[in-house]
């Protein structure tokens, strides 16, 4: 499935270098805070020191990432603790509505994760996926400390980063 994807869509994310050398869905390991956000074009100014604030409100934590999960199509990583992830979508959608979580095609959303792979076909994941999980099993648990939530812009091709907020960065 192809995501409608547009030059100057944001998203917020959590970047997971540790799990890196699991993942093999062709991007870096990272946990979506919020996909997507508001176009580029309005996160400068007053939404940038809205950010700023909100994220500095936060304090840093770490994830586990010890469990296998899957959605149709899609081998993931559960983040241990979800909590945190979660208190950060629910603040960002209250203030801003129109940021709806996968342009509503998931309903409320979806469940923090960590992407490991997402290309089999719907004929073959379960037994790819099955293989995954064996080689990458031995590499569990990931743990990160997250102290930085990304806002990364979509320049038509590609993601690229555009700016980090520090969590618990209190001024």
């Amino acid at each position: 499935m192809g995501w409608p994807d547009v030059a100057g869509d944001t998203a917020l994310t959590i970047k997971v270098p540790e799990a890196d050398p699991l993942v093999r869905a062709g991007f870096p390991a990272h946990v979506t805070v919020l996909y997507p956000f508001l176009h580029e074009s309005r996160t400068a100014g007053p939404v940038h020191r809205e950010l700023l604030e909100l994220f500095r409100s936060y304090d840093p934590f770490d994830l586990t990432f010890c469990e296998f999960g899957r959605y149709p199509g899609v081998l993931f990583l559960a983040p241990q603790p979800a909590d945190p992830i979660r208190a950060l979508t629910k603040e960002l959608t209250g203030r801003w509505p129109e940021a709806v979580p996968y342009r509503g095609l998931f309903g409320e959303g979806l469940d923090p994760h960590l992407t490991i792979a997402n290309h089999e076909g719907p004929d073959t994941w379960e037994r790819a996926y099955d293989a995954l999980e064996a080689q990458c099993a031995p590499a569990l648990p990931v743990t990160s400390r997250v102290e930085t939530v990304h806002l990364i812009v979509r320049d038509g091709e590609q993601w690229r980063d555009h700016t980090a907020y520090r969590l618990g960065d209190r001024v």
